[in-house]
């Protein structure tokens, strides 16, 4: 297999969020590929401007992204112990869209998140939220990446070991599952 393109979702908006340093750490433990970064700056969804407008544009690159895609890792904050609303968003979007880009495709839940759980609620939150769209969800390790404005060196890698060898432990795993799925059947 040519490298493979892994695409990241970080499910808050801020350049240096949290979550977004920790799907570059997870796109650099994942090892070789193609790393793709998602744009979730989209409009609130909103039925009549579809109807009116159709999709828009940001939101069909976003779905192109995921289609095109060997595997996703999304990570997730917790805001008032769910998904932020800007993830739920980018998925209502998505879920507008022809295709269903999401289905099938390999799939690593991660969080960072200012509480002591490190975002396990919002964690159940998104796998819930995208049980709808068919992916193949890896179930474990769980990476939880709690008080997380601490988490990070200036270099925006994780400091604590035992995280390192977690989010190690699944990218290995999401690799695994991109490569038994790339083998002729």
């Amino acid at each position: 297999m040519s490298r493979p393109v892994l695409f990241g979702i970080a499910g808050a908006l801020r350049a240096g969020s949290t979550n977004r340093k920790l799907i570059r750490e997870a796109a650099r433990l994942f090892g070789p590929a193609e790393f793709r970064e998602a744009n979730l700056r989209l409009p609130l969804y909103d039925g009549d401007m579809e109807d009116a407008e159709g999709i828009p544009a940001p939101v069909a690159k976003l779905a192109a992204g995921v289609a095109a895609s060997d595997a996703i890792v999304i990570s997730t904050p917790e805001y008032n112990s769910m998904l932020s609303g800007v993830l739920k968003n980018a998925l209502d979007w998505v879920s507008r869209t022809e295709g269903r880009p999401f289905e099938g495709k390999p799939v690593a839940i991660i969080s960072a998140a200012a509480g002591r759980a490190g975002g396990a609620r919002s964690q159940f939150s998104l796998r819930l939220a995208l049980t709808g769209f068919r992916p193949r969800i890896l179930t474990g390790p769980e990476v939880m990446i709690a008080n997380s404005r601490k988490a990070f060196d200036e270099n925006g890698h994780l400091t604590d070991e035992r995280s390192i060898s977690k989010l190690k432990s699944l990218m290995e795993a999401l690799r695994v599952e991109v490569e038994r799925l790339a083998e002729p059947v």
